[in-house]
């Protein structure tokens, strides 16, 4: 059920959700799922643009996160991606003669790409995917997959609450968006061993997923990068199977790329992209990719 401010879920999970909607029948519908430890706000920026274009977008707080039963407990793969296949049938009834798109951010990226590739993924929809989470184990140097593999099986409940003060980590070049970001409530500052190693369980999933992605989307990733690895991402782009989809690269773009100051270049990439998937990328984003994926 879709209620004025949840997804009611069919096994009774409540997860609530924003809405920004245009006047009238909105051409396209996006359900926009956002990164780890982040919520339903992940889209203030992103959102209204969306809503000019002709666009509604929804945005969950998925399962495990915000505002949700269970929040910082890691709900499992499987069940992120089958709260997403559900909550796109429910936005599909309501919006039965818009296009419907799956956008994903990061974590929420690689659910989708676990979505698409499973044997419950919804017919007729596209995706946007916005450097999804792709980061597994295969790429982790040999220290850090042993210290995660003891944390999560003899202390699962532990909580880490940022990276060690050696790593700098910049999500974004906006400062006011981290900003907010790091002051919402819904915004989980602390984080359990054992959710992050269900974490890295998804993006093990999305990285082996690549090779047998076949549905309709846009790949979107940058230049600044700090969370997701450019070898990761070229893995995964590189596995990718003729089809329809595109990729675009932002030498200048950082993770939180629909946060950052140029944050125009991807979200009218993505408008004409949902618009018209077959035409160019305003940007030009297509024409950085062949020199990304020859870097490494």
């Amino acid at each position: 059920m879709l209620d004025a401010d949840a997804f009611i879920l069919a096994d009774g999970a409540r997860l609530p959700y924003r809405a920004w909607l245009p006047e009238g029948r909105p051409e396209a519908v996006i359900l926009a799922l956002h990164g780890f430890n982040d919520s339903r706000n992940a889209w203030l920026l992103a959102a209204p643009v969306f809503v000019a274009a002709g666009f509604a977008l929804y945005a969950p707080d998925q399962r495990g996160f915000g505002a949700t039963e269970g929040r910082g407990r890691w709900p499992g793969a499987d069940a992120l991606a089958v709260d997403a296949a559900e909550m796109a049938r429910l936005l599909r009834a309501r919006h039965p003669d818009s296009k419907l798109v799956l956008m994903g951010e990061s974590m929420g990226g690689a659910v989708l790409m676990h979505l698409a590739t499973s044997g419950f993924a919804p017919a007729d929809v596209s995706y946007v995917l916005l450097a999804p989470a792709v980061w597994g184990r295969a790429r982790m140097n040999v220290l850090l997959r042993a210290t995660l593999f003891v944390a999560s099986v003899f202390v699962p409940g532990m909580y880490v609450s940022r990276p060690p003060p050696v790593v700098k980590i910049v999500a974004s070049d906006n400062r006011d968006a981290l900003t907010r970001l790091s002051n919402d409530p819904l915004t989980i500052k602390q984080t359990r061993v054992g959710t992050t190693a269900g974490l890295v369980d998804l993006m093990d999933i999305a990285l082996a997923a690549g090779a047998s992605f076949r549905a309709p989307a846009l790949f979107l990733y940058g230049g600044h990068d700090d969370l997701v690895p450019k070898a990761a991402t070229r893995q995964m782009w590189r596995a990718l199977p003729e089809g329809p989809r595109r990729l675009a690269y932002y030498a200048s773009g950082y993770h939180l790329m629909l946060c950052d100051l140029g944050r125009a270049a991807p979200l009218g990439d993505i408008i004409s992209w949902i618009k018209a998937p077959g035409g160019a990328l305003p940007s030009g984003a297509e024409g950085a990719v062949e020199g990304f994926l020859q870097e490494g």
